[in-house]
This record gives structure tokens, C-alpha cells and sequence, in this order.
């Protein structure tokens, strides 16, 4: 991808979007490009949207575009809403869908299909969502007053290749849970953020709530910089060609 293409990340969560690209999200921003985000889960008005505000700001990533849906394991993120589980497909590719048309990105980034490292059900879910929509935002029949149809030129699937799950996986993960990565040779594009770690890492800590309960916002945040840039300083992509813009 190169730095001046306009960018459409969908992840599952507040946070994933600066740990699993946020290096890439900033590079883009800094280059010049159009840049946004849209979160499958936690609603407007709830303290965790609220902090994906901030770490947006500090990326150059707008403001949130949230689907609405609820977390898998925290009911009250969408206070009346389905689970990100529960809701129709249909239903949840057709919001992106209108994000994707009003945005018109030369690219989209989301999960892979395990779910990234973590393999969290939410990830996986998300990944679905956005593949459905990519290849159907551009298809001129289909979701009638979602806007003009419009196809990305590629999709990217943030991920982690096998050896690099086996050197920084332990760190990153809380012991005893499973890994999920794929074969070195399936990654296409091996991307050094360095450049752009100490946005990355504000991003990442802009998620205070995450950061107070330890989960990995709060790990990182108790290393010293060195080992932070060893752990976030490289993010991983697959490639999938989708097309050029309609004409």
C-alpha cells in the first residue's frame, strides 16, 4: 500500500485498531492520505468510545464510526443492542457497507479470518462482516440507499506469521491461552512502524480502561520502551486483491 492511498480500518474493539494497525493508520495520516475507523462494538456515549476518540486524534483517524453492537462479553457496550454474535450478518455488513460507500477507501484493513492472535470471536465475526462488505459495496444492486456503489482496490488482513508468534506471543499473551497465526509464507507485507511507535503507543495507552485492568494496553504500558518497540514495532498484512474503483 503505498502512503498516500486512503484507508478504511474495521476492527472488532476499541484498541484493536492501534494495536493491530496502528502504525499503519499513522503512517498513512502523516503521508497525507484520508484515514478512518470504524469499531463493530461498544456504542457512543460509553467510556470505552469515548477513549477510541482520543487514540483517533492522536492517529489522524477522524472521528469514530461505531456499527453499535455489543461486545461479546460485556453486555452494557451497546446498551439495548444485539452481541456482535447475534445480529444478522445481512444486517451488520450492510452498516459497513454504508461506511465503505461514504468513506470510498483505496483499501480496507480488518482482522484475519482466526481473529489475529487472540482468535476472540468478535475478531473473527469482524472479519467476516468486512469481507462480505468490501466485495459487496461495490456491487451497484445490492443495499439500496447506502450510497453510490464503490470497490477498494485491495483488503488487508492484519495478522501475526508463525515465527513471529512464536518469539513475541508469549509476551504478548496471558499465559495458558492458545495462539493463532498463520504460515510465514501466507504474509505479504511485513510493515516497520519504528517510525511512527511513539504515536502507535500513545494510541494504545489513549485506552485507559484497558490500560487499568491489565489487559495488553496495560502490559505493554509497564514495559521498558525498548522491549515495547520490539513487541509493536512490526505489523503484519495479508493482501487480497479486490479491485479497482467502479467507472
Amino acid at each position: 500500500m503505498t502512503p498516500s492511498a486512503s484507508l478504511l480500518a474495521v476492527f472488532a474493539h476499541p484498541d484493536d485498531e492501534s494495536l493491530s494497525a496502528g502504525g499503519l493508520l499513522a503512517r498513512q495520516a502523516e503521508a497525507g492520505a484520508r484515514t478512518a475507523v470504524v469499531t463493530a462494538t461498544w456504542a457512543e456515549g460509553t467510556g470505552r468510545a469515548g477513549e477510541l476518540a482520543q487514540a483517533l486524534r492522536v492517529l489522524g483517524a477522524g472521528e469514530p464510526r461505531l456499527l453499535g453492537y455489543a461486545d461479546a462479553g460485556v453486555p452494557d457496550s451497546a446498551p439495548g443492542a444485539a452481541r456482535l454474535l447475534d445480529a444478522p450478518l445481512a444486517e451488520a455488513v450492510r452498516r459497513l457497507v454504508a461506511h465503505i460507500r461514504s468513506f470510498r477507501p483505496d483499501a480496507v484493513v480488518t482482522h484475519d479470518a482466526l481473529g489475529g492472535l487472540t482468535g476472540h470471536p468478535d475478531h473473527a465475526r469482524t472479519h467476516r462482516v468486512t469481507a462480505l462488505a468490501v466485495a459487496e459495496a461495490g456491487r451497484p444492486g445490492l443495499h439500496p440507499g447506502t450510497g453510490a456503489p464503490w470497490r477498494p482496490r485491495a483488503l488487508y488482513l492484519a495478522t501475526h506469521p508463525d515465527s513471529a508468534a512464536r518469539a513475541l506471543g508469549p509476551r504478548l499473551m496471558r499465559p495458558g491461552r492458545p495462539m493463532h497465526s498463520v504460515p510465514d509464507a501466507d504474509v505479504t507485507t511485513a510493515l516497520d512502524v519504528r517510525p511512527w511507535f511513539p504515536r502507535k503507543l500513545r494510541a494504545v495507552l489513549a485506552h485507559r480502561s484497558e490500560v487499568r485492568r491489565g489487559a495488553l494496553p496495560g502490559r505493554l504500558a509497564a514495559l521498558p520502551e525498548e522491549e515495547q518497540r520490539q513487541l509493536i514495532g512490526t505489523e503484519w498484512y495479508i493482501r487480497r486483491a479486490v479491485g479497482g474503483p467502479l467507472r
